[in-house]
């Protein structure tokens, strides 16, 4: 697991590789995210929008930006928390995720929170040793 407190968000990320829906001959490797959101902190915050930065193993990388998450702008209250499980196919047996959601408070404050760098690796990687 991958964790990241930004401002008394803290954000925890678990891939793992589908390998039921990943087609390796075809250049296609799937995986699904799944994500923890807790307010750690004093204020009532509503999730607004995402922001991805993947990167396949060739170091091609693809950006993604939108409202909420999973269809949603969830409202995280102190000590609430919101969790969702998305995925994401590469045409690469190994990537790397990053990025960040843009929360606002009740007062209209924005700020980003940092979603933690996290590898996508799957069994058809060739492991290297250093």
């Amino acid at each position: 697991m991958y964790t990241k407190v930004t401002r008394a968000i803290r954000v925890t990320v678990q891939p793992v590789f589908l390998d039921e829906q990943s087609m390796p001959a075809e250049s296609r490797y799937v995986w699904a995210y799944h994500v923890r959101i807790e307010n750690e902190g004093q204020e009532t915050v509503r999730l607004r929008t995402r922001y991805w930065h993947i990167t396949d193993a060739l170091g091609r990388v693809q950006e993604v930006r939108g409202p909420g998450v999973v269809g949603e702008q969830p409202v995280l209250e102190p000590g609430g928390s919101f969790e969702y499980t998305s995925g994401t196919p590469l045409p690469t047996p190994s990537g790397i995720m990053v990025g960040s959601y843009r929360f606002e408070t009740g007062g209209g404050e924005a700020f980003d929170v940092a979603v933690p760098a996290f590898s996508l690796d799957s069994p058809h990687q060739p492991r290297q040793l250093n």
